[in-house]
Parts: C-alpha cells; sequence; structure tokens
C-alpha cells in the first residue's frame, strides 16, 4: 500500500487511512454523511467513495445499514476496505467506472445514493499534478451521469443526496428534474456576511413535493478566521466531533 497517514475522524471515534499525498478527505464528506436520513436496515450506495470516509461515518450513526461503494481508482478503494475493518464496519467496496457499473451493483436497488463528486471543471481550472488528487477533484465524467447512475439505482422513493459547491448548482437541479423529485437544497455558509459556497442537495425518486430551499447553516461563528482556534459553530461541531445527524430542517432548540 502507498505511503499513508492515520487521521481521527468524529473526535477519534473512527480512523482513516489514506494517502499521504493525492486527494485527502476533510470535513465535506462527514457533513454529507451526517445529512442522510437513513435508518436501520437500509441500504446505501456511495458513488465516488474514495478511501470509504463519508459511507463509514455514516455507518457510525446509523448502525444496521447496508453499505456499498464504487471507486475509480484501486488504491483508495483497497484503503476504503481497510478501513471498513479497522472500524468494525461492513462496507462492500467494488472498483469500477460509475458509468459501467458490475452486473452486481446494476441487479440491485438501493434506499440511498449519496455522492461527493469533484468539484472542478477542468475547463476553467487548473488540473492537480498528482493524478489521485486530480481524478478526485477535477470533474471527468460530467456531474449528470452521476445523477443519471444515482437515479438508476435508486429503489422508488429512495433519495440522492449530493454534496457540491454553490456554483455548480443549476448543474445539479438541471440534471436531477429530469429524473427526480421533492429536491431540496441545504446552503452551507462560511461565515455570517459570505455567501454559501457549498451545498447539499437531496432528490427523492418518484417525489412530487415543491422544490425547498432551506435556510443555510452557518459553519464558523465570527465574521472573520481567529488565529488557529477552532470556529465551528456548536451545531456544527456536533456533527464534526460527536458524529450527529445534520437534519435539512433543524429543531430551533437544537441550531
Amino acid at each position: 500500500m502507498i505511503r499513508h497517514t492515520r487521521n481521527a475522524f468524529l473526535d477519534g471515534r473512527l480512523t482513516i487511512c489514506q494517502p499521504a499525498k493525492g486527494y485527502r478527505a476533510g470535513v465535506d464528506p462527514v457533513l454529507l454523511a451526517a445529512s442522510i436520513p437513513a435508518t436501520k436496515g437500509q441500504s446505501v450506495l456511495e458513488l465516488g467513495c474514495g478511501v470509504g470516509t463519508a459511507s463509514l461515518c455514516l455507518g457510525h450513526r446509523v448502525r444496521g445499514l447496508a453499505l456499498s461503494g464504487v471507486e475509480l481508482q484501486e488504491d483508495y478503494a483497497q484503503f476504503a476496505r481497510c478501513n471498513a475493518a479497522e472500524n468494525g464496519q461492513s462496507l462492500a467496496v467494488f472498483c469500477a467506472d460509475l458509468t459501467n457499473l458490475p452486473s452486481e451493483l446494476r441487479q440491485k436497488r438501493f434506499d440511498h445514493v449519496i455522492a461527493n463528486p469533484p468539484y472542478f471543471d477542468r475547463q476553467a481550472s487548473t488540473v492537480a499534478q498528482d493524478r489521485g488528487r486530480e481524478v478526485a477533484l477535477g470533474e471527468d465524467t460530467p456531474l449528470d451521469a452521476w445523477i443519471e447512475t444515482a437515479s438508476k439505482r435508486l429503489a422508488p422513493k429512495g433519495f440522492a443526496t449530493f454534496i457540491h459547491r454553490a456554483e455548480r448548482l443549476p448543474d445539479l437541479l438541471s440534471a436531477m428534474m429530469l429524473r427526480l423529485g421533492s429536491i431540496e437544497v441545504l446552503p452551507l455558509q462560511p461565515r455570517v456576511g459570505r455567501d454559501a459556497n457549498l451545498v447539499l442537495v437531496r432528490a427523492r425518486k418518484g417525489g412530487r413535493a415543491a422544490f425547498r430551499l432551506h435556510a443555510p447553516v452557518l459553519l464558523h461563528e465570527g465574521r472573520a478566521h481567529d488565529g488557529d482556534r477552532e470556529s465551528y459553530t456548536p451545531r456544527v461541531r456536533r456533527v464534526l466531533r460527536d458524529g450527529d445527524a445534520l437534519p435539512f430542517l433543524e429543531h430551533p432548540e437544537k441550531t
């Protein structure tokens, strides 16, 4: 296995091994996992699962899920398998292109399909020098293909949930509206007075509810970065440290 580091997630409740160089998981997959309204006994497929961070964070919060992941890069897929074993979870990882899934996955339908796709359109951004990082961050497979695969793998009334950069929201919505319904958007706002730079987007197979734009989740306290101290808001801190859920509609007493 390539040179790697061991990193604590959820305040040490999970240990994730990942390449020392290349794409390294941060808070985005943790936020994605926290937003999934999964319940015990349901099935979850993660497209582009990387080293398994999002799936394993979800599996830690909701026990008894049937977790599967698809990852294009074999090194990262192997990390995901090892991370699942080390954290006492079961995660079936398939090394495959999401546009050409193995027959075992094509024969299944899932209650949830989740994804943290590459953020950057390489027609308007710079290619990363590290191949692993480039595959993870640079969009090669069109975003529309991610949505198409997600919709095909969903069971009736199943949910697709994506985290992506806010400027790609029009692309997400246009692709989802062709295939899914009951679309909801949860903006993630870095600080007071700043535009949201990330969005969580959820849609339902066969859903008929009206589009819903939720109030943003504030990630950091204060209007500017203040030294090296942690500045996450209490709500986000509970997600990142305690493994709490991040529902699209939060109860007022928990904000």
